[in-house]
């Protein structure tokens, strides 16, 4: 009986484990819904997505394009994370009032301060429309699947949009096999609330940066406003907080290791699919450049970030964001590496060549993948370099617009046309000239232009190398060729003048700024990849396209009524899984959660990654928690992991227990599961949480706002 029992456990937990893994489709959710139940979930299908009735799903935003947020009150107070809020932070701050250093907090309505340029996404509903979408393809192959693509989607959208009330979308699923429209209403006038210091918000830097243990309070609180019909408005004065249909209640009672954990949210983009031809690339081409070109951007970066306030505040955000992705490339590479996650989908490739040699002709399809992949990865690394390092320069990207008054010229356009392509140019100009510091991005132009030099192939070089660096800088030491390179260009153009380029951007003088340094170059590096390689790279997408086609409609049918989640793509998931630990290692274990006290062990004053204010250190040595602290462990929980499936776009999802209750927003993955954009990993995948106590601790205790917690519904 005893041996009965434990087999029946052994099996039941597996059951469980493969339920962790998915970005479950809400509207889908009663194929799940028995599985949800027996891991502790209390909720009805109809509670959690429902057009007609008040759900989750409607405390549930897409913020700013690239995060999740949720609705924590009844008066539009929203909750996400840090770095989610972080531009706009930045963008509100000046050196003498820095809300991104100090923190801030709005003490009434009044004070909450507009963040021009966010908004928020709330989806009205989701709907199937394979059928119609299909019927309209019909046999369309490549270019022009995308193409008719673009009609019948303009029309469906036309037709959900409902004299502008509604903004639409219609997306693809499982590599073109199915398609769905999401419906949504977008509120502009978003207001900053509350922020913690930045010594707490990114509490642990680069080093901590997707690793585990963690101590990070990564939130940040806005507030959605609308006019007096409840209805999306611009900024007014006279616009009032937003009355949401739902908003998620805040438990105080904490989490246990093995608790239900659910999380929604608008997670990116996974490529769960990627053949293992896709991942080669990946590990020794694609994520090899990325890192090595982001390297040196961002020690140019923070070297000159140092010297200078005003310049380390104009690049936060763009730091911040870079150094992201560089991490993340580094650790996705090791993992796919540790994992052995290329033998692992050459294995599965394998056996779906067995069984596909004899159904539809699909045994085929991995061959077709292989020459496909020989076929572009000779001009893989130009695409990087192109778009990482080349177009790194604000100067670049700015420079690289004339494409479009040099193509006006040719076709010898009127001169009314020019002197609109001239205001674009002129608007392009401020904002760039707003956000840049000059000294910066020279060095910046100089080092990735030379990078793309010595490691582009020499026969992909464009011409403005060979004419102009070398001609006239000519130098055994190429550091020396660039940087007197970039000299000339920065002194020379008048892309930094704002009055010599007024005088020359209008009909009668465009001619002499197409001579200026700096648009032959950045359309010598345009037209070079646009004439030569950007084809190349479009035919290998399409290609792409119909044979993702082919293996995820194949996978859907080999695998009959067994369920099968796709891609991530920006449009709401659900994923479920529980708070747990882990052992990464042979003799390493991680506990599931991490307490206050770790902030004072790895506190180091002065330190740009580690250092706290002098309030919150007294406030922790003092251990004063208030309601905050956790009855059963006696003291503060920091954050806690769960084995939720999430990826970038799920920052700032709220962590929802099996009441629906809030209990975290989540904000990181660890380190020992990098590589799950590609293949998820049931052992080591742990979605790293905020626990909503160390949030409303600082909330309240940090930053005096009481009143922000007695407009929540709190439940202890």
């Amino acid at each position: 009986m005893k041996k009965f029992l434990l087999l029946f456990l052994f099996v039941a937990s597996q059951i469980v484990s493969k339920a962790d893994e998915g970005m479950w489709l809400p509207l889908l959710i009663t194929q799940n819904y028995d599985a949800m139940q027996r891991m502790g979930l209390k909720l009805t299908p109809e509670q959690i997505y429902s057009i007609n009735n008040s759900s989750m799903k409607d405390a549930i935003v897409h913020f700013g394009g690239g995060c999740t947020a949720e609705i924590i009150s009844a008066n539009g107070l929203l909750l996400t994370n840090h770095h989610c809020g972080y531009d706009a932070i930045a963008s509100l701050s000046k050196v003498s009032q820095n809300y991104l250093a100090n923190g801030f907090m709005a003490t009434s309505t009044e004070q909450e301060l507009p963040a021009p340029g966010l908004s928020v996404k709330f989806l009205s509903r989701m709907e199937d429309v394979t059928d119609r979408v299909n019927k309209y393809l019909g046999d369309a192959y490549g270019k022009n699947v995308e193409t008719k693509f673009e009609e019948i989607a303009k029309e469906i959208t036309k037709a959900a949009n409902e004299n502008g009330t509604y903004e639409s979308d219609v997306k693809s699923f499982y590599g073109g096999n199915k398609y769905y429209l999401f419906v949504y209403q977008r509120f502009t006038d978003i207001r900053l609330v509350s922020a913690p210091p930045e010594n707490l918000g990114k509490f642990g830097g680069d080093t901590d940066n997707w690793m585990w243990p963690r101590h990070t309070c990564d939130f940040s609180m806005f507030r959605v406003y609308c006019n007096n019909e409840n209805k999306p408005a611009a900024y007014s004065k006279n616009n009032r907080p937003y009355i949401p249909k739902h908003h998620l209640p805040v438990s105080l009672k904490g989490v246990k290791d093995n608790d239900y954990a659910m999380i929604m949210g608008y997670p990116g983009r996974t490529t769960r699919y990627l053949t293992s031809y896709g991942v080669d690339l990946a590990i020794n081409v694609s994520n090899p450049a990325i890192v090595k070109i982001r390297d040196k951007r961002l020690s140019i970066m923070r070297e000159e970030m140092e010297k200078d306030p005003e310049v380390d505040l104009m690049y936060a955000s763009s730091y911040a964001s870079i150094a992201n992705y560089w991490k993340y490339f580094i650790g996705q590479t090791e993992q796919l590496k540790n994992l052995n996650i290329l033998a692992q989908k050459e294995k599965e490739e394998s056996e779906f060549s067995r069984w596909g040699a004899n159904t539809k002709n699909y045994g085929k399809l991995m061959g077709d993948y292989q020459k496909a992949y020989a076929a572009y990865t000779p001009y893989a690394k130009h695409q990087t370099y192109y778009r990482e390092a080349i177009m790194a320069s604000s100067v670049t990207r700015l420079a690289a617009m004339f494409e479009s008054m040099e193509k006006a010229l040719d076709a010898e356009v009127s001169a009314d046309s020019i002197n609109t392509l001239c205001k674009r140019l002129k608007n392009g100009q401020a904002i760039t000239l707003k956000n840049m510091n000059v000294n910066l991005d020279k060095k910046v132009f100089a080092a990735l232009n030379l990078l793309f030099y010595q490691d582009v192939p020499k026969a992909q070089h464009p011409d403005v190398f060979g004419k102009v660096v070398f001609a006239k800088f000519g130098s055994d030491d190429w550091q020396e060729t660039f940087d007197a390179y970039a000299d000339y260009v920065y002194n020379k153009t008048a892309l930094l003048d704002t009055s010599r380029f007024a005088e020359l951007c209008n009909a009668d003088n465009i001619e002499e700024l197409l001579d200026d340094p700096a648009v032959v170059h950045a359309l010598s590096v345009v037209k070079n990849y646009k004439t030569y390689y950007e084809p190349k790279i479009n035919e290998f997408n399409y290609e792409m396209f119909e044979l993702n086609r082919a293996y995820q409609g194949a996978l859907l049918e080999k695998n009959g009524n067994k369920q099968m989640y796709p891609d991530a793509n920006s449009t709401m998931r659900l994923t479920y899984g529980k708070v747990n630990s882990y052992s990464p290692k042979d003799a390493v274990f991680f506990n599931y959660y991490t307490m206050a006290d770790g902030l004072l062990q790895k506190y180091k004053a002065g330190d740009k990654e580690f250092d706290l204010q002098p309030k919150v250190v007294d406030l922790l040595k003092n251990k004063d928690y208030g309601a905050y602290a956790d009855r059963d462990l006696g003291g503060l929980v920091t954050c806690f992991i769960t084995t939720n499936d999430i990826t970038g776009g799920n920052s700032g999802s709220p962590v929802i227990n099996g009441n629906g209750e809030l209990i975290g927003c989540a904000f990181d993955g660890n380190w020992e599961a990098m590589s799950g954009d590609v293949a998820f990993d049931k052992r080591y995948k742990r979605t790293i949480c905020a626990d909503i106590r160390y949030i409303l601790w600082v909330v309240d205790k940090v930053l005096d706002g009481r009143k922000l917690i007695d407009e929540m519904t709190v439940r202890y």
